[in-house]
């Protein structure tokens, strides 16, 4: 039977018969291949990249889902949309085989629950973009719930690790992340995940951008709700609009914490000007400053 390769056995010295330390190199250098698959897919994760970033401007759900450890790397993406590109929290739905786990519990046959997976999909309205995660791109709950969202008008982006698979032809865009085999056969949280959680962040680092919310490398459009987010944006309103560090929080204290218009209003203008042209500019930071400072560009 031929197997794919996220259930192969790795060729060469089995994990446990090898020492420690050449073990964890084995390991690392799997992880470094994971990471390379990723590489290979900038085109559909770009595409995919812009999806989300339209989706989030038409006011549109992006909604993940996935079973097992795919849930996970779905579940860390999910929650750090709206930390730390200030995606609205309504925006966002995460839907796990099984439900999210509380402790160390997580079923493996909720995995097999296409009914569960019918149910998750009527939360889809036309227009939402769903991530569907699968490492083996056949995980039931994965498929259906990929097929039921494309026919309640959804566009799917599908992220498996293996090629050819249902997962892949029932998306929109298709996702390969062609892993070599586990150095623990079937274990894909290792490399698996590696890549999976990899191709998330740089699907949704790359929508940030997209959308405004990084300028200069730097998150502008965070959402400052503790000590460190407050002086790091600071730091971004003082270097952007280079003034000194109590402008810039005087900046901030007039726009709530918000460090875009703060940004604006650090350089000379009013928060009702500031607000203004952000939304002249759909929220871009760097159009408004070159409007105001033609030397920002």
């Amino acid at each position: 039977m031929l197997l794919p390769a996220t259930e192969n056995v790795m060729d060469g010295d089995a994990i446990d018969a090898l020492l420690p330390q050449d073990a964890v190199a084995r390991m690392v250098d799997v992880q470094l291949d994971a990471v390379e698959a990723v590489r290979r897919a900038a085109a559909p994760i770009s595409d995919a990249a812009n999806l989300l970033a339209r989706t989030v401007q038409d006011g549109k759900s992006i909604i993940y889902a996935a079973a097992g450890s795919s849930g996970l790397m779905a579940l860390a993406d999910a929650c750090e949309l709206p930390g730390t590109f200030g995606i609205a929290p309504e925006q966002i739905q995460i839907h796990m085989a099984g439900g999210i786990p509380i402790d160390g519990r997580m079923p493996g046959d909720t995995e097999d629950d296409t009914d569960a997976a019918r149910d998750a999909a009527r939360a889809a309205q036309p227009g939402d973009a769903v991530i569907v995660l699968s490492a083996s791109g056949t995980t039931p709950y994965a498929v259906q719930m990929a097929r039921a969202v494309r026919d309640a008008g959804a566009r799917v982006i599908g992220i498996a690790n293996n090629p050819d698979t249902d997962l892949l032809n029932a998306a929109d865009i298709a996702i390969c992340l062609q892993t070599p085999p586990e150095v623990i056969a079937g274990s894909t949280r290792m490399g698996a995940g590696t890549a999976q959680k990899v191709a998330l962040n740089l699907m949704s680092s790359l929508m940030g951008v997209k959308l405004g919310h990084v300028y200069g490398g730097m998150m502008v459009n965070v959402v400052a709700d503790n000590a460190k987010l407050l002086d790091r944006s600071a730091r971004m309103v003082a270097r952007i609009a280079n003034v000194a560090d109590a402008d810039a929080a005087r900046a901030l204290a007039v726009t709530s914490g918000h460090v875009k218009p703060a940004t604006l209003v650090a350089a000379g203008l009013s928060h009702a000007d500031a607000k203004a042209l952000l939304r002249a500019h759909d929220g871009h930071l760097g159009p408004c400053l070159h409007a105001i400072a033609p030397e920002h560009q």
